[in-house]
């Protein structure tokens, strides 16, 4: 079993620019051999969310 840790900077509120982050990333690890890939916590949301968890729009993005 080969795990890959990915070390990345997210963008706090930036959904879609994390996710094509976590797409090329998973990409890159699995050409590597990689089985597995771990994130950081927070990774599609950026770290940290602060008032944007009081944003009824950024919680349904969440979702």
């Amino acid at each position: 079993l080969r795990l890959a840790l990915a070390q990345v900077n997210s963008l706090v509120g930036g959904f879609k620019a994390n996710a094509e982050s976590v797409k090329s990333i998973c990409t890159q690890a699995r050409k590597m051999g990689a089985d597995i890939v771990l994130f950081p916590e927070l990774m599609l949301t950026g770290y940290p969310p602060e008032d944007l968890l009081f944003k009824k729009s950024f919680i349904e993005d969440c979702r």
